[in-house]
């Protein structure tokens, strides 16, 4: 399985992707930068978490306009695999990849902790090794994840089996309306969610109960 992660100005979880990627799938992933116009043959494209442009207009709004977006949404519709994880996830909200948008955390406080993710959906490419129901850990670290979308989109993700995963058991970080964590889209080849999965992937993150969801690469 080949595939590229994306490299903003001010994103600071590029090699934790990277790491997570080739250990599970055995491939040194791309690196490409936001000017590049042009993606390279992959399978799938990840666009990492961190603090593109400082966040210094909305999260991920400079970032969506990037050169290189241009190319993954036209990709994208024609059936790529695109992953976005935290920042990555309001950066392929804003690029119009998926509907909905996220505010600042119903705390107005910055939160990193770990939280308990239910898995919703297992007919995507990033669940489909795992069970649907299965909770697992799995950390989070951001001050705008507070997910939200008008009344017909929420009906149509929940009506459409098109939410991935939601914060399970109380743990919900940021006021996410429904609990939502993480979304895909209706062609189920785009997906965004706010947790960091990469980072709870081996015994030396301090369990890997994330693993599967890298795995589900390889089976999909």
């Amino acid at each position: 399985m080949k595939s590229a992660v994306v490299l903003f100005p001010g994103i600071n979880r590029e090699r934790d992707m990277a790491r997570a990627l080739e250990a599970v799938t055995g491939h040194k992933p791309v690196i490409v930068w936001h000017t590049e116009t042009t993606l390279p043959k992959v399978d799938l494209v990840a666009v990492p978490g961190g603090f593109s442009y400082g966040d210094y207009l909305r999260c991920g709004a400079i970032a969506a306009r990037s050169p290189i977006m241009t190319d993954i949404r036209a990709k994208a519709e024609k059936g790529l695999k695109v992953l976005g994880v935290c920042n990555g996830f309001q950066i392929i909200a804003e690029a119009g990849l998926l509907p909905g948008a996220l505010l600042r955390n119903a705390g107005l406080k910055f939160v990193c902790r770990e939280v308990k993710l239910k898995v919703e959906n297992t007919d995507t490419f990033f669940t489909n090794r795992m069970k649907k129901g299965a909770v697992v850990r799995c950390p989070v670290a951001h001050g705008e994840g507070n997910y939200i979308c008008d009344d017909e989109t929420l009906k149509a993700l929940e009506g459409e089996n098109r939410v991935v995963f939601r914060y399970a058991e109380g743990t919900n970080p940021n006021g996410a309306m429904n609990d939502i964590a993480g979304i895909t889209n209706r062609e189920r080849n785009v997906i965004g969610m706010m947790p960091h999965p990469e980072n709870m992937i081996e015994p030396l993150h301090g369990n890997s109960d994330c693993r599967p969801l890298f795995e589900s690469l390889l089976a999909a």
